[in-house]
């Protein structure tokens, strides 16, 4: 499939901040997890913390791989959303939702850099980068400095997106580029993405520039458990966080991973009054789909499309909740 960047539809609009959306962009920390704390596990993650146990005993837990879908819960008694989600799913899926996601550095790499420069937000990545993004966001760091940890990495002059670009840039010059994104745990980071570079040319991956890792898929047989099993064994610095992340963003392309939700972005659905259970929220979107306009969802055939759509909505629904801006979204929507 060719990718496809969301920036370059309506490029104008999208790099227009919506009224009242980013009335908190200046902050560059993520808002509190709905359920768990975030920086806690990220950091945890990143050390090497087992940051699954959670028994006040003094042996200690068995670890747990399964990732962390949200427990289904009864329609009975529960909060009911008296609105019909249609609206909600065709703002998340419109160019015009990115407003609300997008932090005030990234509009003005757009407007500075052109709209074909690679984003976390609305950029379709190959699996390699999902992967890459993946280990970048599982660092104890906020998530602004992640997006432009990985917008630096990713576009000139240093376009670091496969294994090869990685390993070749040697530790200085993926240390020069994370200098140049101003983040934070530079060295950890570097170290890691080589790491990671070198695990899938020698392991996991079939060469130097395979950025599509179907290698795991086989060796897994498409099955997720597995496949969570042998990212995680092998790539250092990706725990359950990173993995969570990972599919939640690869399931168009990997169907079996399909449908996901994380626990993270259960909570910034559910401020939407949309389905935090993934099962049923594929099921409105299925229900809604006919009359849903998907001219800029990207896929190869229909089913693609559908998986695609399903990832913006979940992406776009936590973007806004970590830029602060759902209510302001909520207020557009109606």
């Amino acid at each position: 499939m060719a990718r496809k960047n969301d920036n370059t539809k309506k490029a104008k609009n999208e790099v227009t901040v919506g009224k009242g959306a980013k009335s908190k962009a200046n902050s560059a920390k993520e808002q509190p997890m709905d359920g768990e704390q975030k920086r806690v596990a990220d950091g945890n993650e990143a050390s090497g913390k087992d940051t699954t146990s959670t028994i006040p005993s003094k042996r200690k837990a068995k670890v747990n791989d399964e990732p962390n879908k949200v427990p289904r819960r009864s329609a009975r008694g529960g909060p009911q959303n008296p609105n019909d989600p249609l609206k909600t799913l065709q703002f998340l899926l419109s160019p015009a939702a990115l407003d609300y996601c997008r932090r005030k550095d990234e509009i003005s790499d757009l407007e500075s850099r052109g709209t074909d420069i690679l984003t976390y937000s609305s950029s379709i990545l190959t699996p390699f980068e999902e992967l890459a993004c993946a280990v970048i966001l599982s660092r104890p760091i906020s998530y602004a400095l992640g997006l432009r940890s990985i917008r630096t990495l990713f576009n000139a002059p240093y376009n670091l997106t496969t294994p090869k670009a990685l390993r070749d840039a040697g530790a200085e010059g993926r240390r020069k580029a994370l200098d140049d994104a101003k983040t934070q745990h530079r060295q950890k980071t570097a170290d890691e993405l080589g790491g990671l570079a070198d695990v899938v040319i020698e392991r996991i991956g079939d060469g130097d520039e395979d950025v599509g890792l179907e290698r795991v898929r086989k060796e897994a047989g498409e099955d997720v458990k597995k496949e969570r099993e042998i990212l995680k064994k092998n790539i250092k610095g990706l725990g359950n966080t990173g993995l969570d992340i990972f599919f939640r963003r690869i399931q168009s392309r990997w169907k079996e991973a399909y449908p996901f939700v994380d626990l993270r972005t259960s909570g910034a659905l559910g401020k939407l009054r949309l389905p935090s259970d993934a099962e049923k929220l594929r099921e409105v979107l299925d229900e809604k789909w006919k009359d849903l306009d998907k001219e800029d969802i990207a896929g190869d055939n229909g089913e693609e499309k559908r998986r695609t759509a399903f990832i913006q909505i979940l992406e776009r629904a936590v973007g806004a909740d970590l830029e602060g801006s759902t209510d302001n979204m909520k207020a557009e929507i109606a």
